[in-house]
């Protein structure tokens, strides 16, 4: 196997490890805010009911949680995810690569949920009753005085995380999505060759570093507001 017939496998294998971390990070960030609200809302029933939810989450590998949503169809509703790729008239590799999506946006959230929990919890209650004084609404408060500290204060565990993921979505190549690593691999044992596993860490080393070049800047164009 040529060199470039190589980099045009793992392209496209990294192609699938960026949509999934796209599509995880654009919905675990919105799903965590919203679980946020329901750890801090003052209807015990549904803010305990949260806290267990996270407290499984969080505890439990997301590993485990994989394989739970890629067997769910089957196990829950007996249907298997043949049955269902037949039905929506799609490859069996898609309705993997949802439950994939699905299993890593819930796992994620949690955890951003905890960080905005955090953030959240700092803000001094005095900015709320100050937006209340100038006759703003709830929604009025935390779109125009604690949203932005809120970005200001989770930007660094934030981008942790989102370094974290991208790690993570290696997980996936157990699960039929033909990712980065399970490219890598299967040109591994196919051609009995490590040279493509060098490019595949050299594939991460760079995305990771855009990621961390691109938070770095957002945090410098941040770093103005002084609490």
């Amino acid at each position: 196997m040529e060199f470039t017939e190589i980099l045009v496998s793992l392209g496209l294998g990294f192609l699938t490890t960026l949509n999934l971390f796209a599509i995880t990070l654009c919905l675990s960030l919105p799903l965590g805010l919203i679980i946020t609200f329901g750890l801090r809302t003052r209807f015990k029933p549904l803010s305990y009911l949260c806290s267990i939810f996270v407290w499984i989450i969080r505890g439990s590998p997301l590993l485990l949680q994989l394989l739970l949503f890629t067997i769910l169809p089957n196990t829950v509703f007996g249907i298997s995810n043949k049955e269902i790729a037949n039905f929506f008239n799609c490859k069996v590799a898609d309705v993997y690569f949802i439950l994939v999506c699905a299993a890593f946006v819930i796992n994620y959230a949690c955890y951003f949920s905890v960080i905005f929990k955090g953030a959240l919890d700092g803000i001094p209650k005095g900015q709320y009753e100050a937006g209340k004084v100038l006759g703003l609404k709830k929604g009025q408060i935390f779109s125009n005085i604690v949203l932005f500290q809120l970005v200001k204060r989770t930007l660094a565990p934030v981008s942790n995380e989102t370094i974290t993921l991208v790690k993570d979505t290696a997980l996936a190549s157990s699960f039929s999505v033909f990712e980065l690593l399970a490219i890598t691999d299967s040109i591994v044992n196919k051609f009995v060759t490590l040279t493509p596993l060098v490019y595949a860490a050299v594939f991460y080393l760079v995305f990771n570093g855009i990621l961390t070049l691109l938070f770095g800047y957002l945090e410098k164009k941040m770093s103005f507001y002084k609490e």
